[in-house]
């Protein structure tokens, strides 16, 4: 298999493995433990952060853009918008961070960062199309504390991942 077909095919692969665990996350009632609107694991960040750590930032985009956009055709704009502001600034802040990687922050640091990335991108969006800008000191900070400790956990499970499929045994350093 040449280079070029290897990189679609994993690309692929990641895109429907987003997709899957986006969907299933959908099944899990979290709102019974965390009865705050709209929060989620972040499962399919598992996905961004591996594409981030073994692809880089123009191959984790483009799985990004693709799972937004056919999650965009289930679900209907607006959660388009919403998930589009989140996921790209979430992405933004991963690279960012990873950059720094090294020499600072572990990969369970990064999906902290991009999972409080997520939800700023999110209820920015929100507040710009119902007008509200009031979301932001009301609806903002329960997210961040449930975005850190959701983004600990993709973060941690990123980790393996990292280390097995990637082959990056420095992920935590």
């Amino acid at each position: 298999m040449s280079g070029v077909s290897r990189r679609l095919t994993r690309g692929a692969m990641l895109v429907s493995l987003a997709l899957v665990l986006s969907l299933f996350e959908r099944m899990i009632p979290l709102e019974l433990v965390v009865p705050i609107p709209g929060v989620k694991l972040g499962l399919a960040n598992i996905v961004t952060l591996f594409a981030l750590v073994s692809l880089g930032f123009r191959d984790a985009g483009v799985i990004l853009a693709l799972r937004i956009a056919i999650l965009g055709l289930i679900n209907g704009p607006i959660p388009l918008l919403l998930s589009a502001t989140g996921g790209l600034l979430s992405l933004l802040v991963m690279w960012l961070v990873l950059r720094g990687h090294d020499r600072v922050f572990s990969l369970i640091g990064v999906g902290m960062a991009g999972a409080v990335a997520h939800n700023v991108g999110q209820v920015a969006m929100a507040g710009l199309l119902l007008g509200n800008t009031g979301l932001l000191v009301t609806y903002l900070p329960a997210l961040l504390l449930t975005g850190l400790v959701t983004g600990l956990l993709t973060g941690s499970a990123a980790i393996p991942v990292c280390r097995i499929l990637a082959g990056r045994k420095d992920v935590l350093k």
